[in-house]
């Protein structure tokens, strides 16, 4: 078996993509040399960067390129597309194209992409499987998104507890290629139990005559499929491991988890959370229609709009204060701003605690007190530097005094929200950073301005 090419790095990625790019762009008369040249160029490239180079291309260049792709290499590159660029791919394939692309991807593999395939071609794919295979692949489809079940790798290998290293070593040699990220041996009774783990680096080590049950390790981690990814990214993370079992109720092995779908994962994920964050429904093709992006960018512009008219009224309530005193006008964006950058660094941190559960139901209060704290010892800081400041340009103490003081209260509102929109999200079982950062920003703002303006009506006019 052929190893695969060494991932390119970043520049590499990049000179690649700007050789496609220029022969993509050259002539029509020249374009059976180039196309050739270019087939010959991607021949050379590995699935990743493949799917780097469509990632960054617009669709009618994306397309040239998916047709001079190798037939027997299109399963592997959808693996590696974002989900956006492989629904491109898929509508424009016929049934047959994504019938023999999808026969060459294991149960596991197939199972990721399985949702973004037409059921009729699922249904001739399952249909041409091996009972075995169609097995793992019912049971893999079976798992709820986000579980180990659903990241789990039906390919590993298993040893007998009552046989001798050297019966286990003659096993491996007899074997083409170990599975990707094998670190360990899964030791197993006749039932298929699991009863421990081989590392390798025991088996080199150790006395061929030796039993497997005599040098395994009998405490492992060790999973099962309806664990939450989350919490498996975390093991992995803790105890630094390459891979580990996957057990049913009974205790049984049937399959293994291994570091690089708990990367893919985690990168998945936070992708996810940054778009979240900014109020995109779901990750967007570079390239997309402007209908299909106007449709996942809308709702959390709508609530910006609303959110923004809100501000604008209240802006509009002190209307005559600031025009009694026009510094009130270039003074309450600095209140309104630092105090959204401070919500936003509580919510950050707030959400990325949930997502590694270090946050407890009880813990709540402790939480809310010490991000209140945190805000009323910036507010001092900071509300006294910004007071100096507009006194230096105004010499007006009062106005000083009101800056200072909107300041340390924009603050504390800033903390409060920033812990509240995640614990309200969460509590009622949505994804706490979904659309956080516009609902911050709606706060800070809103909060900003009737509080400095306020005070100043107060004191001021």
């Amino acid at each position: 078996m052929q190893e695969a090419p060494t991932r390119l790095e970043v520049e590499e990625l990049q000179e690649n993509l700007r050789v496609v790019q220029e022969l993509l762009g050259h002539e029509k008369p020249l374009a059976r040399q180039y196309l050739v040249e270019l087939r010959g160029r991607l021949d050379a490239l590995h699935a990743a960067d493949i799917a780097y180079v469509l990632e960054a291309l617009p669709l009618e260049e994306r397309l040239v390129v998916w047709d001079l792709v190798k037939a027997d290499r299109d399963g592997e590159i959808l693996l590696e597309v974002s989900d956006a660029v492989r629904e491109t791919l898929i509508a424009s394939m016929d049934s047959e194209e994504l019938v023999a692309a999808a026969e060459t991807l294991e149960a596991d593999e197939l199972a990721d992409i399985a949702a973004d395939l037409p059921a009729s071609v699922i249904e001739e794919v399952v249909q041409s499987l091996p009972a075995e295979e169609r097995e793992r692949l019912r049971a893999a489809l079976s798992y709820p998104e986000g579980s180990v079940g659903a990241l789990m790798d039906f390919d590993h290998v298993a040893v007998r507890d009552d046989v001798t290293l050297e019966a286990v070593t003659r096993y491996l040699r007899r074997m083409d290629v170990l599975p990707d990220h094998t670190d360990q041996l899964f030791v197993v009774d006749r039932e298929q139990a699991l009863k421990g783990t081989l590392p390798l680096a025991r088996l080199i080590v150790s006395d061929l005559e030796l039993g497997v049950a005599g040098i395994m390790v009998h405490e492992s981690v060790k999973l099962y499929p309806e664990d939450r990814a989350e919490d498996a990214a975390n093991a992995f993370e803790r105890y630094d491991l390459v891979s580990a079992p996957v057990v049913d109720a009974s205790g049984r092995l049937i399959g293994r988890l291994t570091v690089d779908a708990v990367v893919d994962y985690i990168r998945q994920k936070s992708a996810e959370s940054q778009l979240a964050e900014a109020g995109l429904r779901h990750e967007e093709d570079v390239f997309a229609p402007v209908l299909d992006s106007f449709k996942n960018r809308w709702a959390w512009l709508a609530i910006n709009l609303v959110t923004a008219f809100i501000a604008s009224r209240v802006i509009g309530a002190f209307e005559e204060s600031i025009a009694r005193l026009v510094a009130l006008a270039a003074l309450m964006p600095i209140v309104a701003g630092i105090g959204g950058n401070s919500g936003n660094q509580t919510i950050t941190m707030i959400v990325r605690a949930l997502a590694l559960g270090q946050i407890q139901g009880t813990y709540w209060a402790k939480l809310l007190a010490k991000e209140m704290g945190v805000a009323l010892l910036n507010g001092v800081v900071w509300g006294t530097l910004l007071g100096a400041i507009a006194y230096a340009f105004y010499g007006n103490v009062a106005l000083a005094g009101v800056m200072a003081l909107a300041m340390l209260l924009n603050l504390v509102l800033a903390a409060t929200m920033g812990v509240a929109i995640p614990w309200v999200r969460a509590r009622f079982g949505k994804d706490p950073a979904v659309g956080s950062s516009v609902l911050i920003t709606a706060c800070t703002d809103s909060g900003g301005f009737f509080i400095f303006l306020g005070l100043a009506t107060l004191f001021l006019v």
